[in-house]
């Protein structure tokens, strides 16, 4: 971990904060807190507040006054290394005042009430070779140590502004979001950039977005819309600004139509050989008790791991291993279902069967804990296509027993509340593979999860599946969701309630044409009625 050295001056004294931030091999931070501009922030509006009014205090002229610079600490110059010139000379000039201007400086405004300038230092000088100054609004500036290539490499904007310069600083004047600036500077250092917008909720990535478009980032602006396409937009209010923003973009040259589809028709180094075995360990042992103690133990070390830095070579590694793991239980649990389908399955005796079905929860159960580590990595978008290419598996479901297979059917509610939550983002063709294959099993099986399934959380699975839905364009959700009202209408509580996702979709598709046609009418009758005047 580096520093951040926030200085805040002050005439007659400096003080300076530091701020713990991350810092890349490149000697950079990458993507800082945004707490230290909150912080800020609300310590200048508490400065800024004004107080209740007083009277003056009486000053005789006739008595002699003191120096103000018997009533001010000297500035520590060690320490300041942001206070200005002017600074320097307003303290300097401080001594010898007589007492009618003692009295015409009362009349001043306070200096709690003056706007504070603050100056926040990010990165490593040592290996930068350019500054970059924000002058934000909101009364500070930030000054960014970075590096040329880097900027030019990433930024039209910034290859305009430094391909002719010599200097070593470039300033940029009335920057409204000057937090997002040092965010969107930030990601031109970051290798994870889908992974880094996946911690981040669609408003934030909006803003990015507006900035990184601004800086003419084009990767970073793909990346923005590719997160928008596949997360679920929570709300009315939150799809229009979504919308809105993307509209902005059509004349950029940006393929932003997949987004606007779902609305309009038109990273220590892992030993590989000791993990893939304490894994596969894990997934092999028949002792129940043991097995479901160890599966937590080793879901919160990997957790564990995620916290600290590592190279991208070792997450690699492992996500490797437990895919290798997912597709060994997938291929046992297809050859399961197999035996278990088979026309005199139901004949055989009990000692036959039972150890069938038994390994067909064991490789269920073991499918779901994978499912749910590569969730935790942000890495399971690489299962939600293997299961959604399984047909023959959700084929060969509904010929055996709701109590041998409801345990599949969490894998598919698991991935429906995983897309629903933004915790795995897979592209639109893998979503409505997804829902065309496993939804009707899901269905099927609902009545049985919900009465003998101990940890099924009906609400999140319903609101993972509505979701999930209304992430595919407007055709689709309309073939789904009625393909659903007709199961809902025999069964009723039997199937998963999906009405909240209905009545999107149905504003959608019925009053969002006319209330944009409606806005259409207005913008012409507008356009006209300068024409009609005298």
């Amino acid at each position: 971990m580096a520093e951040i050295r926030l200085t805040r001056v002050e005439q007659g004294q400096t003080k300076i904060k530091n701020v713990p931030i991350a810092v890349t091999p490149e000697g950079f931070w990458c993507c800082p807190s945004p707490v230290v501009f909150q912080k800020t922030l609300k310590s200048q509006n508490t400065l800024n507040k004004p107080k209740p009014a007083s009277l003056p205090p009486k000053i005789p002229v006739e008595k002699k006054s003191s120096p103000v610079t018997d009533r001010k600490p000297a500035l520590t110059r060690s320490r300041s290394a942001a206070v200005s010139d002017d600074d320097r000379k307003g303290n300097a000039d401080t001594s010898g005042f007589s007492a009618p201007e003692a009295v015409h400086r009362v009349s001043r405004p306070k200096i709690e009430n003056m706007p504070r300038k603050i100056a926040i230092e990010f990165g490593e000088p040592g290996t930068s070779n350019i500054k970059v100054v924000l002058l934000g609004k909101q009364g500070f500036s930030v000054k960014l140590s970075v590096h040329k290539n880097v900027l030019m490499d990433n930024s039209t904007f910034f290859a305009n502004k430094l391909s002719d310069q010599e200097g070593s600083s470039l300033e940029i004047g009335d920057c409204e979001d000057v937090e997002i600036y040092v965010e969107t500077v930030g990601l031109m250092y970051c290798k994870e950039m889908k992974q880094w917008l996946m911690k981040q909720n669609v408003s934030r990535v909006l803003r990015i977005l507006k900035v990184a478009e601004f800086l003419g980032f084009k990767s970073c602006m793909q990346s923005c819309l590719e997160y928008l396409e596949a997360v679920p937009w929570v709300g009315d209010e939150e799809e229009e600004k979504v919308v809105t923003s993307i509209l902005r973009l059509q004349s950029e040259g940006i393929g932003v139509s997949p987004v606007l589809k779902r609305v309009s028709a038109g990273v220590s180094k892992p030993h590989k050989d000791t993990l893939s075995h304490i894994i596969e360990l894990v997934l092999r042992s028949n002792e129940e008790r043991g097995r479901r103690e160890m599966k937590l133990v080793v879901l919160r070390l990997l957790r564990e791991n995620q916290s600290v830095p590592s190279h991208a070579s070792s997450t690699d590694i492992c996500n490797e291993i437990i895919y290798s793991s997912c597709r060994n239980c997938l291929s046992s649990l297809l050859c399961l279902f197999q035996q278990a389908a088979e026309t005199d399955f139901t004949d055989r005796s009990v000692d036959r069967k039972e150890p069938v079905l038994k390994q067909i929860t064991l490789e269920a159960d073991n499918l779901s804990w994978l499912l749910e580590i590569l969730a935790d990595r942000q890495a399971a978008d690489e299962f939600a296509v293997m299961w959604s290419k399984h047909q023959e598996l959700a084929a060969l479901h509904a010929k055996l027993p709701i109590v041998s297979r409801y345990h599949v059917s969490c894998i598919t509610a698991r991935l429906f509340v995983g897309i629903g939550k933004g915790e795995l983002l897979p592209a639109k063709e893998t979503r409505k593979l997804l829902l065309h294959t496993w939804l009707e099993p899901l269905i099927n099986d609902y009545s049985w999860l919900k009465h003998g399934c101990g940890s099924f959380d009906r609400k999140v699975v319903e609101e993972g599946i509505g979701r999930t839905i209304l992430t595919l364009p407007l055709e689709d959700q309309q073939s789904i969701l009625l393909t659903w009202l007709g199961s809902f209408l025999k069964v009723g509580d039997s199937c998963p309630n999906l009405q909240r996702a209905f009545e999107v979709w149905w504003r959608r598709t019925f009053i969002r044409p006319y209330v944009e046609a409606q806005g259409s009418i207005h913008q012409q009758d507008c356009s006209i009625t300068p024409q009609l005047g005298p």
